[in-house]
C-alpha cells in the first residue's frame, strides 16, 4: 500500500485533469500547455494514445453523455468530438492573458472550471460553471490559480484549491441548484502548492502537492492522516479508478531528466479505499 508505480510512462509537460471515462473506456488526462488529450488503458500499464491536439492550452475534459467530451480550454468552454475536433461554444475568456485550468463535473452533470491569468496575477482567477440547462455563469471571482475541484460524498460540500495562495477551500454546496455558499479555509499547505484533488467514499481528500513530491490524504476536517511519496517533485492531480486504484498525474516542466526520469508520467497507487464517482456532462 502507498507504493507508487509508473503506470503510464509519459513526458507530459504538465500532465493534469485525470478522469476515468467508463463509456469510452480508459483513463483520460491532458498535457495542458501542449493542448493534448491522452488516453491510457485502465487494465494494463503502458504508453498513452493521443486523442486530440487542439492547438491551444487544454485544462481538463469530462465525458459527455451524448458522446465525446466537454473541455476547459484556453478560450473558455467547448466540446471535443471523438475524432479530436474542438468547438469552442462559450468563449468566456476573451482576454488572451487568461486560460482555463482544472475542471470537473458534479454529480448533476454540471461542468465546473477554474480560470487563471498566465503569470498567476493575484485576483485574476475565477470559478465558472457550465450548466447544460442554464448555460455558463461565473460563480466566484478574485481567485488566483483555482485548482483541485471536488465534492463530499453526500454532495453538501464543495472543495477548491487556490494553489498560489497555498490553501484548499471548502463551501456549502446545493447539488439541486448548483449553488455554492461562502468559502472558508480548510487546509493550509506551506511546503508546496496544493494542486489537483479527489475525494474518497469516507469523505477524505486526496491532494497532490506540487513541489513536495507527495499526495496527501486529509480527513473532512482538514487534518492530515496519510502521505504518499513519489519519485517526482511535481505530482499534479489524482483520480480513483476501481478497487482503490489511485491514478496520479505529474509534470516534467522545470525538472531535469537525469534527476527525475519519470516526471510527466502517470503513477498508480493502491489507496485501499474507493473514490466518489466523477460526474458526466448531461448534454
Amino acid at each position: 500500500m502507498f507504493d507508487p508505480e509508473v503506470f503510464v510512462p509519459c513526458d507530459a509537460e504538465v500532465g493534469e485533469g485525470p478522469v476515468v471515462d467508463h463509456a469510452a473506456g480508459g483513463l483520460l488526462f491532458v498535457d495542458i500547455p501542449r493542448g493534448r488529450l491522452l488516453r491510457a488503458d485502465l487494465r494494463v500499464s503502458g504508453p498513452a494514445t493521443e486523442l486530440a491536439a487542439i492547438g491551444m492550452s487544454l485544462g481538463a475534459v469530462a465525458p459527455r453523455r451524448s458522446g465525446g467530451w466537454v473541455a476547459a480550454c484556453a478560450r473558455g468552454f467547448g466540446t471535443l468530438r471523438p475524432d479530436g475536433d474542438l468547438t469552442v461554444q462559450y468563449p468566456v475568456l476573451d482576454d488572451p492573458a487568461l486560460r482555463m485550468n482544472d475542471a470537473k463535473c458534479d454529480s448533476a452533470g454540471r461542468f465546473w472550471a477554474g480560470s487563471t491569468e498566465l503569470s498567476f496575477e493575484p485576483g485574476r482567477g475565477a470559478l465558472h460553471c457550465w450548466d447544460p440547462q442554464r448555460g455558463v455563469r461565473t460563480v466566484v471571482e478574485g481567485l488566483t490559480l483555482p485548482n483541485g475541484l471536488g465534492w463530499s460524498p453526500d454532495d453538501t460540500v464543495f472543495y477548491l484549491a487556490d494553489s498560489m495562495r497555498h490553501v484548499v477551500l471548502s463551501a456549502p454546496f446545493d447539488v439541486r441548484t448548483g449553488t455554492i455558499g461562502p468559502f472558508s479555509e480548510l487546509i493550509q499547505v506551506d511546503d508546496g502548492l496544493p494542486d489537483g484533488l479527489c475525494v474518497d467514499v469516507d469523505g477524505c481528500l486526496w491532494l497532490a502537492v506540487w513541489g513536495a513530491g507527495q499526495v496527501r490524504r486529509y480527513d473532512p476536517r482538514g487534518r492530515l492522516i496519510a502521505t504518499v511519496r513519489f519519485p517526482v517533485s511535481q505530482p499534479s492531480s489524482c483520480v480513483f479508478g476501481a478497487d482503490g486504484a489511485l491514478f496520479v498525474t505529474s509534470a516534467r516542466e522545470g525538472t531535469h531528466a537525469a534527476q527525475e526520469p519519470y516526471a510527466g508520467s502517470v503513477f498508480l497507487v493502491d489507496a485501499g479505499v474507493r473514490g466518489v464517482p466523477a460526474g458526466i456532462f448531461e448534454a
